[in-house]
């Protein structure tokens, strides 16, 4: 047994080094080629155009809704298509001015939330995302008490349910946090030692912030307006999609903008921002703004839903257990989800930096560079897009708070939850604008790990060395996973008349599983097996 094992490791560690150089070899000329200014060509062009077109009428639209209500009430006569048909009305106090400064407020949280969370990432990055991870939990369990003191009852279950799944998350990854966190502290460290970096994120938010202006306006409008509680519901549920939406093109716009900075960085060595080749931000900022446009509105309409669902699903699928009906049903729903990824991921966008492809084609490159290399066993197993998430949610619950309590003190009705709600979508979207650029350095990390490991290695050999041992204790923990799932199951179907006790090593690769049995250099039987998604899923 103990050989088996060894020869298990050994060949796992050779397989793992076998990977680095031949990448290395494949990529060869890299620097040459990823630093030459290929042709773009424009792409996606519907999306940058139904984009616009939603931004615009939008615009027009929330315009109409605040001025409807500013200094005077019912200046546009809208409230003879608002009353009830006993002849009441919904909502009969309240101008815009009434609540716009509330959002006001929630603005100036978000952006002072955004601005210290990137600024203390420089000088403590390690505690502060730990303080995010453990706050977090104990953050939506307060809110929701208070807000079934309140009598809010449907968002005291809603934030309930949220500090219950929150803490269920973290329990299950507890033991890849400190992976994640090394990986965190590198991207932070990539992104300080790049202050082109830091200020795109700051200029960003004050754009986000100047939309964001425009949009409280309209918002304020609807809770003055005289519709009834659940026509103000629904239209601001539409406002918010449409604030998610614009809020996720200019968080990509900035991942774009970055990982092309972070990319001819680690081309360059690593070194300090006064080495890169001069106007480079300028061209990283106009292809993300004219060209690749379009792109990026695409991919922001499903990455980050598809996202939140893939980590969720993981987290459930690993304590389930053996419960063969519940495991089923999410099994289902993760191999959708996973096929979804490969045409929806966030790696896509460091492709279109610095490949200016469209969007599906850059998801399905870098998920495909991922399986074919390997790397996917670390980028699967690492939670740091998860951990700046919560970051954003923290940031988002404060700001609501700040709103809503404002606006508790002055009303005691809906209103409050209307303000509060849409307040925290706010903040969300001004410290995700802040977190984007170390998520965006992480995936330029990965991507660069795949493509040319040296890459990696020329800028900071010890976490080279680091990320080289963790990919090769998660090809391990597959093989040894899988082994296991052979000598349970024997795979009958696939494998008929394969000795399991006589399996040496297992390789997962991107076309499927390749099973090496014998002793004489495991040249005795070689057998192909097409990729099973579950099997996939089982190996971690």
């Amino acid at each position: 047994m103990s050989d088996s094992h060894s020869s298990s490791s050994d060949s796992a560690s050779l397989a793992a080094t076998d990977q680095n150089v031949g990448r290395s070899r494949r990529i060869g000329n890299g620097d040459q080629t990823l630093t030459t200014d290929i042709p773009r060509h424009w792409h996606d062009i519907f999306w940058l155009g139904v984009f616009l077109f939603h931004l615009t009428g939008l615009a027009l639209a929330l315009a109409v809704l605040g001025l409807n209500r500013f200094k005077k009430s019912d200046r546009f006569n809208f409230d003879r298509y608002t009353t009830n048909t006993t002849g009441t009305v919904g909502n009969s106090h309240g101008l815009t001015e009434d609540y716009w400064p509330m959002y006001g407020l929630g603005g100036a949280v978000g952006t002072v939330l955004g601005w210290a969370w990137l600024l203390l990432l420089g000088f403590q990055a390690n505690h502060m995302m730990k303080f995010s991870v453990h706050i977090l939990t104990t953050y939506l369990a307060v809110v929701s008490v208070l807000c079934f003191w309140s009598d809010h009852f449907f968002w005291g279950v809603t934030f309930a349910i949220g500090a219950a799944l929150q803490f269920l998350y973290v329990i299950s990854v507890i033991d890849r946090l400190p992976f994640t966190m090394l990986v965190l502290r590198k991207a932070v460290k990539m992104v300080w030692s790049l202050p082109e970096v830091l200020r795109i994120s700051y200029a960003f938010m004050l754009v986000m912030l100047l939309w964001m202006a425009l949009w409280s306006f309209g918002a304020a409008g609807v809770v003055a307006s005289n519709i009834n509680i659940s026509g103000r519901w629904w239209l601001l549920v539409v406002l918010s999609l449409s604030l998610f939406w614009t809020g996720a093109v200019l968080c990509n716009t900035v991942h774009v903008i970055v990982s092309g900075m972070v990319f001819l960085a680690l081309i360059h060595g690593g070194q300090e921002a006064a080495s890169l080749p001069p106007n480079s931000l300028m061209k990283s900022l106009r292809y993300s703004v004219t060209k690749s446009f379009g792109s990026i509105c695409y991919g922001s309409l499903f990455t980050a839903a598809i996202r939140t669902l893939r980590w969720e699903i993981r987290g459930l699928r690993s304590k389930i257990g053996k419960n063969e009906c519940l495991l089923c049903c999410v099994d289902f729903l993760f191999n959708l989800v996973e096929t979804l990824v490969r045409f929806f991921n966030k790696y896509a966008y460091v492709q279109i930096a610095v490949h200016g492809k469209s969007f599906n084609h850059s998801a399905r490159d870098a998920w495909e560079l991922f399986q074919s290399t390997g790397v996917e066993a670390i980028v699967a197993y690492d939670c740091s897009g998860a951990v700046l998430l919560m970051v954003t949610l923290l940031g988002g619950l404060i700001t609501g708070t700040c709103s809503g309590v404002w606006t508790r003190i002055k009303w005691d009705d809906d209103r409050v939850t209307m303000v509060g709600s849409t307040a925290m979508l706010m903040g969300m979207a001004l410290v995700g604008l802040a977190m984007v650029a170390v998520e965006s350095a992480v995936t330029s990390i990965y991507i660069c790990y795949a493509e040319d490991p040296l890459l990696i290695h020329r800028w900071d050999a010890e976490f080279f060395n680091q990320l080289s041992e963790a990919l090769h204790q998660r090809l391990q923990h597959r093989s040894s996973r899988a082994r296991e799932v052979l000598t349970q199951n024997r795979l009958n179907a696939g494998i008929q008349g394969l000795d399991c006790k006589e399996v040496r090593r297992i390789e997962i690769k991107s076309v499927g599983i390749c099973i090496y049995s014998g002793t004489a250099e495991w040249q005795k039987s070689v057998e192909w097996i097409p990729k099973w998604p579950d099997l996939i899923d089982y190996l971690g």
